[in-house]
């Protein structure tokens, strides 16, 4: 049987600092059912003495001192957080007072510069980069492909729209992409109105049970989800990749975050993340 502990992220703005840090280190215990509660824009004196007795609370009911992940800035907020019955990881007090004795100079300590628009060029990139990959998912338009910085090709429900997304959301990066058909299997060929962009392809492929299993879930017991038609359709786009000198990746057994990081790696493309 598993045991359960809480586990609170705080944060005076959007928390996904805490969050993503926290969960990566979570991660590395087995055996522990997680119950997670998100506590964004923790930025008054009240909001704290409300969650500190909500951690309170966690702590007699687990019977264990709950985990609190923080970044708040503000002293006083984190001084009433502290006097919880909890055990706190904070990320800025644990590094800060380092780096101000390196560097010779206070933090700004200021709030919310992590995910901010201080940097309004970074930041409308980014925006910028969404709109182009809505705007040029599944081949809808392919007149726009010469401004991608990169377009992912692939068979059906192979994951091209949610790599693009992430790619676009995280990096900044246009990312268009479009979908390899049964009429372009009967050519054994690229497709001519990606051969100018040749350069700029990358390939998702995957097993043909995950695929199976996924446009089952779409279109169940059709033809387009049957097995044969899965493995036929993966055997030909790995060899349409391997004949063009496409580069490619098998996304079967890994998360959307490993295939966008290898995409961007292997392609040489710049993360647009803190602008130049």
């Amino acid at each position: 049987m598993q045991k359960q502990r809480s586990v609170f992220y705080l944060s005076d703005r959007t928390g996904i600092t805490a969050e993503t840090l926290g969960h990566s280190l979570l991660t590395q215990f087995d055996g522990i059912e997680w119950r997670r509660s998100s506590v964004p824009f923790l930025d008054s004196v009240d909001k704290a003495h409300e969650l500190a007795e909500r951690i309170n609370q966690a702590a007699h009911i687990d019977g264990c001192r709950p985990l609190v992940f923080s970044t708040l800035i503000d002293e006083e907020v984190r001084a009433i957080v502290q006097q919880a019955d909890c055990v706190i990881y904070d990320f800025f007090g644990t590094f800060i007072d380092s780096m101000e004795q390196e560097l010779q100079q206070k933090s700004a300590h200021a709030v919310g510069r992590s995910h901010g628009v201080q940097n309004n060029s970074a930041y409308f990139n980014r925006i910028a980069a969404i709109n182009y990959t809505l705007s040029n998912d599944d081949g809808v338009s392919a007149k726009n492909f010469a401004d991608a910085d990169i377009i992912l090709i692939g068979v059906s429900r192979s994951g091209k729209t949610p790599t693009c997304l992430y790619m676009a959301l995280q990096y900044g990066i246009s990312a268009a992409n479009y979908p390899l058909t049964e009429e372009d299997m009967e050519s054994m060929r690229v497709p001519k109105i990606l051969e100018p962009f040749r350069n700029k392809l990358f390939g998702l492929t995957l097993s043909a049970g995950q695929l199976h299993r996924i446009r089952q879930e779409r279109r169940p017991n059709s033809r387009y989800a049957a097995l044969n038609q899965c493995q036929s359709e993966i055997q030909w786009q790995e060899s349409l990749y391997r004949m063009a000198g496409i580069p490619f990746i098998d996304t079967s057994n890994i998360s959307i975050e490993e295939i966008s990081t290898t995409i961007l790696n292997r392609s040489g493309l710049r993360r647009q993340l803190y602008g130049q």
